[in-house]
């Protein structure tokens, strides 16, 4: 389902514009600050429009055009919707941790997805039975783990074109991996991070599970859209293609 469309009313009612304390802020967010209020730095809202308008346009184009967008978030206030609007608008995603080499090692990491499509054979096959107990325990154990840690990543066949992240504090790593290979990075970024660390820093409060989710659904709403728009320009081009050439029908007609 679609989210309702950008208002700095519901941006603000989700606490978007809460910092940090302004003793732990980084310096190269002064110009996404409103404001101090009881030593919490206020995010300038208009700021957090700009972030959003900038990355949605982007990230539409990036899904017009058949790339991938990595959804990105492993803290608990991230988790639950990293997956549930990647899933929406049918995008790999990673909620649970980053594995080192996600991206910089990325045929290792399609190595571990067939060794869990492997697995899910056994578990859910007659073979099972067949090993012992303790091995049907370790099984699980490697199952659940391997599941937990890459499910997100069934249907990333090739590297993204663009990273959406919540906190690129948190997950610096996966902002390293994604500037070593120009994977676009646009983050939800507090005050206390660095915006330079990112391509499109989107300023607004990375903590609160209200304002992660309203963000991330404004961004995969775009990336939706442009998805759509892609098949539906496929289905428009369709019958061009397949029109018979004029002078073709006046051959034949010429023949008969």
């Amino acid at each position: 389902m679609a989210t309702a469309p950008l208002s700095i009313k519901a941006l603000i009612e989700s606490g978007v514009h809460f910092g940090h304390r302004a003793s732990l802020w980084n310096p190269k967010m002064r110009p996404y600050v409103y404001g101090r209020r009881k030593l919490i730095h206020i995010i300038d809202v208009r700021e957090t429009v700009r972030g959003i308008l900038r990355a949605r346009k982007f990230l539409k184009q990036v899904a017009a055009e058949g790339n991938l967008v990595l959804f990105v978030g492993t803290k608990r206030q991230a988790s639950e919707t990293i997956e549930t609007q990647a899933t929406r608008c049918g995008m790999p995603f990673i909620a649970e941790r980053w594995l080192g080499g996600t991206l910089t090692n990325f045929e290792t990491i399609r190595s571990r997805l067939r060794r869990l499509e492997e697995l899910e054979a056994i578990m859910q096959g007659d073979l099972l039975s067949t090993y012992s107990k303790k091995m049907q325990a370790a099984l699980g154990r490697e199952y659940r783990k391997m599941y937990r840690n890459l499910n997100g990543l069934r249907n990333m066949d090739r590297y993204p074109a663009a990273m959406v992240v919540v906190d690129p504090r948190k997950e610096k790593n996966a902002v390293r991996e994604a500037r070593k290979l120009g994977v676009v990075s646009i983050a939800l970024i507090d005050t206390d991070s660095d915006p330079d660390e990112v391509d499109l820093p989107i300023p607004g409060n990375d903590d609160s599970i209200r304002s992660i989710d309203l963000v991330i659904s404004y961004l995969a709403d775009a990336v939706a859209e442009g998805a759509k728009e892609r098949e539906s320009n496929k289905y428009d081009e369709a019958p061009a293609a397949e029109a018979a050439d004029p002078a073709e029908e006046k051959a034949a007609a010429d023949a008969e």
